[in-house]
């Protein structure tokens, strides 16, 4: 991305921001707190995802076999598959069925929206009506959706009732939302009686008889097939699974994973052609003709099926659960947050996989790689490795050579010249902070100095909004190095500092070390720094596997010896608990993963095992604010430090907010500083109520240290510092 576009881009942000923003905010976050409140109540709510994650595990495997099982079904009921190898096959031949001057009732489908089928179907002569009613508003408005489940969030009730009172003069003023849906019913009731051909996604089809599973809110899609002789039903060939019975879990999931209901509104299950009445000019009628046409859509998704990091993209049930867990997408929504299509974190592997890298490009680092959505997704899928590898061909794909002298054969990564300098600076930030450790404190006034801000804006990106990290003189190990432990210790660590534990935030260091000695633990200092993170989230996968490389290269011999591997920054333990395991061998990654530690985990363990909790400080009432970082959340360890602080006597109030917004380099990038500060201030308005404001505020990553201190205008250590004697 050139200088100017990430201007372009932040300033497009901006103004998404300003014209959606709130609507998408309102609706989305109402989203996911009804997903929590409703899988609560699941007691069998892991089970069901694992099942449901076995049964498209198994459907994609068997993918050819169960299309000519569902086809064979289809046809034997009397209707007709087409297999589509794009979406201009599609689109002809569902043309072929439509005769100009025909009126086409659709209810929502994600893969019509895919190959532009209104479009097409218009420039034929077709008349096209949505009759889901945001999709309608939508075409009113000529909009794309922006939400794969509720398109029209982005969309205020006094926005829709002054497009309706501009585009249609109504009668009757439309000021309630009882107002505007009854408006809308009345148009599309006269649209449903005038169709000539109805056409509906599906949700699911079931190889084995032929049926489809449609899920929506609104009725409109039994509408849409009882109002014609006529169905045609579009759908991508990941949607079949092999039997009916293999529907339970997905009916039960999907309600709750999308919009936090129990189940929607209506579950239809059909076995086409259906034998319900049609309407005709003046009464019901019944039909024996009916014509059902199923065309079914590879459109890059065959290949996507024979990709092995883009694969999983497959088992995706279309549910959004992804989309309204992120707190960017909550911020921006899918109009920034999306593709020519697809909206949400999982639109990185569906738009690279149907329209190609172009379109996942402009969208795909508003993925910050934070990993709740892994937990939200019904099915289990790992959407920040696959906008990871999406960055990675993005990066490698790369023609902007301008600097390439700059580049090549200086920056210590195995990335191509042709890759974004911002990028590489924050893909190799231990590189930054060795020479600016060693530098200081001249560098700290030098990376300050405000012509250098501003060099370093245009440069690389980095918004001179945002404070610098300071650099310390002394790094952690050249403090550590030589000193004492404990003459007769109970067990024996590595301790691993990250880079900025290493060379900028050195105290929290110091008292992981202080807070393990007191405990009568012996620590070593790992050499190694750099777990491969800041690569990892730049999409530099080659790189981020030569640091997990040098990692273990380090690491399995303190393994070895029996010492566990301890570290403080959550984003580095998901490196070693996660990420390596797509980035190193099997072997390698099981000893890490089992041998590694959270600071705070590893001392409540101690403390659980007998470890004498008067040796750490003692909290004596001190009221704390505290916020857990992201992967501390999702590797399930927020509640170790929570529990830790409280033995010691801490008053506590924890954080509801999930997301900082920093995210690492997120937060410091141009073009998403705004994005970065919007998520933030949800979490400094918590932090600022009766119940938490005058109390410390902690928090357990860099990132949402260096976001509180911007946010609060207060120092915000690392619950360690405030655990160790």
């Amino acid at each position: 991305m050139s200088r100017k576009s990430k201007r372009a881009k932040a300033a497009q942000i901006r103004e998404t921001m300003a014209s959606e923003g709130a609507s998408v905010r309102e609706n989305t976050q109402g989203f996911n707190r009804g997903r929590y409140e409703t899988v609560a109540d699941l007691e069998n709510y892991e089970e069901l995802k694992d099942e449901a994650r076995q049964i498209k595990e198994d459907a994609i495997e068997r993918l050819p076999e169960l299309i000519d099982q569902l086809t064979e079904a289809i046809e034997a009921n009397g209707g007709t598959v087409y297999l589509a190898e794009d979406e201009a096959d599609a689109n002809e031949y569902v043309a072929s069925l439509v005769e100009s001057g025909e009126t086409v009732v659709k209810s929502k489908s994600m893969t019509s929206e895919e190959l532009e089928v209104n479009e097409h179907l218009e420039a034929a002569g077709a008349n096209v009506v949505e009759t889901d009613l945001g999709e309608w508003v939508l075409q009113v408005a000529d909009e794309a959706p922006s939400h794969l489940v509720a398109p029209a969030i982005h969309k205020s009730r006094e926005s829709i009732a002054e497009l309706f009172r501009e585009r249609f003069d109504p009668d009757q003023p439309l000021e309630t939302p009882e107002d505007l849906t009854a408006f809308a019913s009345e148009y599309l009731a006269d649209a449903f009686e005038d169709a000539d051909v109805g056409m509906t996604g599906a949700n699911f089809l079931t190889a084995d008889s032929g049926s489809m599973l449609l899920v929506t809110s609104e009725g409109n899609a039994r509408k849409t097939v009882a109002a014609t002789d006529t169905h045609v039903a579009v759908a991508g060939v990941e949607k079949v699974v092999p039997s009916v019975e293999d529907l339970q879990p997905f009916v039960e999931l999907i309600g709750r994973s999308g919009t936090g209901q129990d189940i929607t509104s209506y579950v239809s299950l059909l076995t086409p052609p259906v034998e319900t009445a049609t309407f005709g000019e003046d009464e019901l009628e019944g039909s024996d003709d009916r014509d059902f046409h199923l065309v079914l859509i590879d459109n890059g998704r065959m290949a996507m099926r024979e990709d092995e990091q883009l694969r999983e993209t497959l088992y995706c049930i279309r549910c959004s659960a992804c989309a309204n867990t992120c707190a960017n997408f909550q911020q921006v929504g899918g109009h920034e947050f999306g593709g020519e299509t697809y909206t949400g974190g999982i639109a990185g592997g569906w738009e690279t996989g149907v329209h190609g890298l172009d379109s996942s490009e402009e969208f795909v680092d508003l993925c910050t790689g934070c990993s709740r959505c892994v937990e939200a997704c019904p099915v289990g899928i790992d959407i920040p490795w696959i906008n990871t590898v999406v960055r990675d061909r993005i990066n490698r794909g790369a023609d902007d050579h301008t600097y390439d002298f700059l580049v090549d054969g200086l920056t210590p990564d195995a990335e191509e010249g042709g890759m974004s300098l911002q990028k590489r600076f924050f893909g190799n930030f231990v590189t930054v902070a060795k020479l600016g450790s060693f530098f200081a404190p001249v560098s700290n006034w030098l990376a300050g100095f405000g012509p250098n801000r501003w060099i370093a804006e245009q440069l690389l990106g980095v918004d001179q909004r945002r404070d610098m990290p300071q650099f310390s003189r002394e790094t952690l190990k050249e403090w550590a190095s030589g000193r004492a432990g404990p003459a007769d210790p109970d067990c024996e660590v590595v301790f691993m500092a990250d880079t900025y534990t290493n060379y900028m935030h050195v105290e929290r260091g110091k008292a992981a070390i202080r807070a393990l000695e007191a405990l009568n633990v012996d620590v070593e200092i790992a050499d190694v720094t750099e777990s491969g993170r800041a690569a990892l989230s730049q999409g530099m996968v080659r790189t981020a596997a030569n640091h997990g490389k040098a990692a273990a290269e380090e690491l399995l011999p303190h393994i070895d010896a029996g010492r566990d591997v301890v570290i403080v920054e959550p984003s580095d333990l998901a490196m070693l608990r996660d990420d390596y395991e797509r980035l190193l061998d099997a072997e390698t990654y099981e000893r890490l993963s089992e041998h590694s530690y959270e600071i705070l985990e590893y001392v409540y363990g101690l403390l659980e095992n007998g470890a004498d909790a008067s040796a750490l400080r003692d909290g004596d009432g001190e009221e704390i604010a505290y916020h857990g970082h992201c992967q501390q959340r999702t590797l399930g360890l927020a509640a170790h430090t929570e529990a830790v602080l409280e033995e010691l006597g801490y008053d506590l109030v924890t954080s509801d907010v999930e997301c900082c917004g920093m995210a690492g380099s997120f937060g410091f990038k141009q073009q998403y500083y705004d994005v970065s500060m919007a998520v933030g201030e949800e979490l400094r308005e918590q932090f600022s109520t009766p119940e938490a404001e005058g109390r410390t505020v902690v928090a357990s990553g860099t990132s949402c240290h260096d976001q509180l201190t911007d946010l609060m205008k207060q120092d915000v250590p690392h619950p360690i510092e405030l655990v160790a004697p």
